[in-house]
């Protein structure tokens, strides 16, 4: 009766458990389903789980078969007792009957010590593939989302390049050693049940690993030619991007599936009838040599693929003077390669003949007497020709290298320079920049100023930081509100002219939203209620021109705080003209870069809008996000999903209630495509956007964010510290701060890999044109992008190999004081006229010499209408010495008077802040200007001043209170305000540079 119970519990168990699985996963599928037809791509959903379900399954059904199968097979044929051959072979030639090559061992046996080294030897380095592996599974399904994309990386072969990884592993982390050991236990304990327990956990692994990379194969099956090709090979770009990953991973999954078939057949025969207690090991009977012929010519085809495709991995080699394929490499590695796949595939066909026919040494073939025909099949030269392939290309490629490439590298390697300068310019998209000359004379006036009034206004005297602080202090208005980030961006604004008529001009300014952190909500409130149905939204954003002061020299503010006249919630502006251009409708914020939790609207509690003094505005959400939950059935599909079971008890849901969830706009636009790399500085829009019957939406806050497709794949492209090397920004992301709408835009339908996207998802992408004109108008030149590409051009400016392989003329991005840090300097926006009289908006940053800190070159990338995306790189004469940013800040810190002034200041609890430097390109006048903000702040209690402006121009220092103060200092001199310092710059004078 114990018995019968104990296993009727036994049964329940495992019926509960297997419900609750099911239950888990139909959720899972459910509301993810729910999540993707809500933000109406569901096509995408249905694709992406049919292609990863589809994959999972075939790859884990076929592992299964072939592993299982092939147990099955040795289990069929294993010893199920130790012949006794010499006692077998008399008996049987007395009674004239032939020997049973199934019962007859036809190979050495082997005692006991040698069959102790082969099953702990084999059952280690299953051990060893199976934390690989599982780390490899681990990696591909557990995206890290705080990186800018979360597509997998590729995985490599398990042999090779993985044992002495592992072991090094193994060394420094014990629990890994000891896993090993258990499974080696488990072999000469539970052989039989343990060998099929793994071939299902490891088919179970090969499944996720693959359908995990389900990216990779769908751009297999939907490839984009590039219309280039390889220098080397001369295959298309295409090939490499598209294909060549997808036989990595081929090659990634039958290795381990050959070897692991290997290891099992053979721990099966070498364990079969108890050998271990008999402490010997007969030989391998003719069908179990047969047996693991096969495979193991199979795991040799695989061997002479990894071979084949190692060709090819040459263009990515890191071994030469520069990345890619090197004279080493071509003359040498290639040859060694080839001949490897061909005897790795001949090793293979001759096991498989062998396997197939029997061919062998102790097979009963009358017709054949022996010779050495007879006998080659048993002949080791072919792995002794392998093995010694593998070993002259370890010690050849340095021999190679150091008696023939390193006495005339230059001339053995230009080719391979050329190749890797011309792919490396292209995959960056280097070799599209225009180059014009500066020649920096000084023919700045005071008429050629007002000429450039535009670009005089718009010069940033305030950047994110300072401004961050103050609003921290001065516009968060409660703990629960929090401002993530400042970003640049431009608006039309009327300005007031002279005759008090309004004039249209472009203005920059930083724009901060005014999100709700719910982490900052007291303890003590931090209830279920607050958190899912109350603090639902932040509110608002603070839009500031970069180069106006307030009085106390706080940031001036076009937007900010919440307005309470009338409970309306309104945004208070600076003056009517601001109301009348700068949309504030409908400021609440849903979907940003802190709302992590997810909430239910439209229930019986309100939720809170915004402060009102020492009262609460609250407010229903009337926006189309959401997920209806009409019923206790969606009820439970939630709670289960969420892990969130108050759902099912709260009384506070009505029959319009809707759950969102996935508020944070990176995750959401990661979950929509996860092939797609992302920038990590989204920013705010407002704008009034027109929806398709021509009417004004009532949301006016929008988040862009760019979007990039990348390959580490590209010929010869050096990919520096980055994990590609080859990046198009081919992708404008819009996301409703209210609604969550999120619409694809391409902006480059040039880049293959787009295309290659747009193929397999025809609904997910919009052609640029489809973007609202509201929302063009604040499209900018990502700073990602920017940075990649600035970082490239510090070498592969120079396309002169001579003068490439000498390093004669590297770049650097120089360094800065800000603070009382040295930082490189970042690029900013500017916007200015650079060769027309058209104001753009366009990023800029300047380089100098590695071995000087004079001014080199300056770098533009254009932002607005059809110049989006052009840069133009600007070239200083040599000849010269013009001044860099790190020799200004040397002038301005080294001047007595002004350092005197900057030492007053840092007294009595306060210290000053050197702001970024910024260098003023003028075109037409052929100048330089520089500029540096100087800000006050308590050293508790921080609140940043903007105190001094110090400009720099030709031969001139000027500290003042104002730009318009200083420059007027420098152009009219004549109308100098007393409190300004103008200090004269002696060109003689040795300039000392603080080290970096």
């Amino acid at each position: 009766m114990p018995k019968l119970l104990n296993h009727s519990l036994t049964k329940l168990f495992i019926c509960l458990v297997s419900l609750g699985l099911v239950f888990e996963l139909v959720s899972h599928v459910v509301v993810e389903g729910l999540w993707f037809q809500e933000v109406g791509y569901l096509e995408i959903f249905l694709k992406q789980l049919l292609w990863q379900l589809g994959l999972w399954g075939t790859i884990s059904g076929f592992s299964l078969w072939f592993l299982w199968g092939n147990l099955r097979r040795a289990q069929r044929h294993q010893w199920h007792f130790i012949p006794q051959v010499p006692t077998q072979d008399k008996t049987r030639r007395r009674q004239g009957k032939k020997r049973n090559p199934q019962l007859t061992p036809e190979s050495r046996s082997f005692g006991l010590l040698w069959l102790l080294f082969i099953v702990i030897s084999l059952g280690g380095l299953m051990g060893l593939m199976l934390l690989y592996y599982i780390d490899v599974g681990y990696n591909v399904w557990t995206p890290d989302f705080t990186l800018p994309n979360i597509t997998p990386n590729l995985p490599n072969p398990f042999f090779f390049t993985s044992v002495p990884q592992l072991l090094s592993q193994l060394r420094d982390q014990l629990w890994k050693g000891a896993i090993v050991v258990t499974i080696v236990t488990l072999i000469f304990l539970q052989g039989q049940f343990f060998l099929r327990i793994t071939s299902l956990v490891f088919s179970l692994i090969f499944g996720l690993v693959l359908s995990g990379n389900w990216t990779r194969i769908l751009e297999y099956l939907n490839p984009t030619t590039f219309g280039e090709v390889d220098p080397q090979f001369g295959r298309d770009i295409s090939f490499y991007i598209f294909s060549f990953s997808f036989w990595k991973l081929v090659n990634f999954w039958l290795g381990g599936l050959f070897l692991l078939g290997l290891i099992i057949v053979t721990l099966t025969y070498v364990l079969s009838a108890n050998t271990l207690s008999q402490g010997k090991f007969p030989g391998f009977s003719r069908y179990q040599l047969r047996h693991i012929y096969i495979l193991g010519g199979f795991l040799m085809s695989i061997v002479g693929l990894y071979h084949l495709l190692a060709r090819y991995q040459l263009l990515y080699s890191t071994e030469g003077v520069v990345f890619g394929a090197s004279y080493t490499d071509i003359h040498f590695l290639l040859p060694i390669y080839t001949l490897a796949a061909i005897i790795s595939m001949i090793i293979a066909l001759w096991l498989l003949i062998k396997g197939m026919t029997g061919w062998g040494r102790y097979a009963q073939m009358r017709s054949l007497k022996r010779s050495i025909l007879y006998n080659l099949p048993f002949s080791p030269i072919p792995f002794i020709i392998y093995l010694s392939i593998l070993l002259i290309s370890f010690f050849g490629q340095k021999a190679v290298q150091s008696l023939i490439v390193e006495p005339n590298e230059l001339d053995r390697e230009r080719p391979y320079i050329e190749r890797n300068i011309a792919l490396t310019r292209r995959a960056f998209d280097l070799d599209k920049i225009e180059v014009e000359t500066l020649n920096a004379t000084g023919n700045l006036t005071a008429e050629s100023l007002d000429e450039n009034r535009l670009t005089i206004n718009n010069i940033r005297l305030w950047d994110s930081r300072p401004l961050l602080q103050t609003n921290r202090q001065l516009q968060q208005l409660r703990l629960y509100y929090q401002f993530n980030d400042a970003d640049m961006d431009r608006y039309t604004i009327p300005l007031e002219d002279k005759e008090n008529l309004p004039e249209i001009a472009k203005q920059q300014v930083l724009i901060a939203a005014r999100e709700l952190d719910y982490n900052e909500v007291p303890e003590q409130a931090k209830t279920w209620v607050n958190q899912h149905l109350v603090y639902t939204h932040g509110y608002g954003f603070t839009l500031s021109p970069v180069n106006q002061v307030a009085q106390g020299g706080l940031p001036f503010y076009f937007v900010e705080n919440i307005g309470t006249a009338n409970n309306t919630g309104d945004l208070q502006t600076s003056s009517p003209l601001i109301r009348d251009s700068i949309p504030i409708d409908n400021p609440r914020i849903y979907f940003g870069e802190s709302t992590n939790t997810y909430i239910m609207t439209n229930t019986e509690v309100k939720e809170l809008d915004y402060p009102s003094g020492q009262d609460n505005v609250y407010n229903t959400y009337d926006g189309r996000g959401g997920i209806e939950i009409k019923n206790w059935g969606q009820r439970l599909l939630f709670s289960a999903y969420l892990k969130d079971w108050q759902m099912i008890f709260t009384r506070n849901f009505t029959p319009n209630t809707r759950l969102i969830f996935r508020r944070n706009i990176n995750r959401r636009i990661r979950m929509i495509a996860p092939f797609l790399r992302f920038d990590r500085d989204p920013y705010l829009v407002t704008a009034r956007v027109k929806n398709d019957e021509n009417k004004p939406e009532e949301t006016t806050l929008y988040w862009i964010i760019d979007a990039y497709t990348t390959s580490d794949r590209y010929p010869y492209s050096e990919p520096g510290d980055r994990p590609f090397n080859y990046i198009r920004n081919s992708v404008k992301i819009v996301i409703d701060a209210y609604n969550g709408d999120v619409n694809f835009y391409v902006i480059d339908d040039s880049d293959p890999l787009i295309q290659t996207w747009d193929k397999i998802f025809p609904t997910l992408f919009k052609p640029f044109s489809e973007m609202p004109i509201f929302l063009k108008a604040h499209i900018r030149y990502p700073r990602d992008l920017y940075n990649t590409q600035s970082e490239r051009l510090l070498n592969y400016h120079m396309t002169d190999p001579q003068v490439f392989y000498n390093r004669e003329d590297q770049w650097r991005i120089p360094q800065e004081i800000y603070g009382e840090n040295r930082q490189p300097i970042e690029p900013y926006y500017l916007l200015m006229k650079l060769t027309s009289d058209a104001q753009e908006f366009m990023l800029f940053s300047v380089y100098t010499p590695t071995s000087r800190n004079n001014l080199i070159a300056g770098l533009f990338a254009r932002s607005d209408g059809d110049n989006y995306g052009r840069m133009l790189l600007f070239e200083l004469p040599k000849q010269r010495i013009i001044y860099g940013p790190e020799q200004i800040e040397a002038l301005i810190n080294q001047d007595p008077v002004i350092s005197q002034q900057i030492s007053l200041w840092n007294r009595q609890g306060s210290r000053v802040i050197q702001g970024n430097l910024l260098v003023i390109p003028f075109f037409q006048e052929q100048s330089l200007l520089y500029v540096e903000p100087l800000y006050l702040e308590a050293e508790e209690n921080s609140l940043p001043t903007l105190a001094r402006v110090i400009v720099v121009y030709e031969n001139q220092i000027v500290m003042s209170e104002t730009l318009d103060q200083a420059l007027t200092s420098i152009f009219e001199p004549e109308n100098v305000n007393p409190s300004t310092i103008i200090r004269e710059v002696d060109q003689q004078e040795e300039i000392i540079v603080p080290e970096n």
